[in-house]
């Protein structure tokens, strides 16, 4: 694997500003700064860059093939979660094998491929990723949490406590991931907690599931679960035909 040449990155970045500005802007879609500060290529532009290759025709990539394609701008590069925030978090319309995307059939686990750069990605909510936050707010919230993760209690700064070779950093988790990221709608959580809820679930100020916040969900159930689930919706609407709800 080589890096792509200069000409060709900017290419392939003006081609996706286009369409950024065309499309994905009003949807609240931030389009990532190709270089930082220093000048350097930012690891957002160059997933983006390289999942956008030969758009509209693009094509499936690994999580390993993207990740040696970062190492070769930043050769201390271990694990590439790029792809996934720029879809889950950002709203970029990639799909992946291992999420539970309802349209991901075919991409393998642990693959990536970006869909479409005229629509955000399923679900993604703008006004829900705005902080609105007042003085030393998180900083006083992580005190109140003893400084752990209100999920599992790994304490920041120190090495988790399941995954002994992470060093805990508490990030700002979503109560309702339906809801913006306001004072009352946050809880700290690690990222081995963060990372894979999918938003799938709305916690309680102790970290406790309570409800469901995406119907995705299901899709992972047992066969015997989803039955019990179709059963008591179905008697719960009387079997109508959920458009018509």
């Amino acid at each position: 694997m080589e890096k792509l040449d200069k000409n060709k990155i900017e290419e392939i970045y003006d081609l996706i500003n286009k369409y950024h500005s065309n499309y994905l802007k009003p949807l609240g879609v931030k389009l990532p700064n190709l270089k930082n500060n220093k000048g350097l290529y930012t690891k957002d532009a160059l997933a983006l860059i390289y999942l956008a290759q030969g758009y509209p025709n693009t094509g499936i990539v690994s999580k390993s093939e993207l990740t040696n394609f970062i190492k070769l701008y930043y050769p201390d590069t271990n694990d590439v979660q790029q792809a996934r925030h720029l879809a889950a978090q950002k709203g970029w319309f990639i799909l992946s094998g291992t999420r539970n995307d309802n349209s991901s059939a075919g991409i393998p686990a642990g693959s990536y491929k970006l869909i479409s750069l005229e629509k955000a990605y399923d679900g993604f909510n703008a006004e829900r990723r705005v902080e609105d936050f007042t003085g030393d707010f998180w900083e006083d919230l992580k005190k109140r949490y003893d400084y752990r993760c209100a999920c599992c209690g790994s304490e920041e700064g120190k090495p988790h406590r399941y995954w002994k070779n992470i060093i805990v950093t508490l990030q700002k988790g979503h109560k309702n991931p339906a809801k913006p990221l306001t004072e009352d709608n946050t809880i700290p959580q690690c990222e081995s907690c963060n990372r894979p809820d999918r938003n799938y679930w709305i916690y309680d100020d102790k970290g406790r599931v309570i409800r469901i916040a995406n119907e995705k969900v299901i899709d992972s159930c047992d066969a015997d679960i989803q039955k019990k689930i179709y059963k008591r919706l179905y008697e719960k609407y009387k079997g109508k035909n959920p458009d018509f709800i």
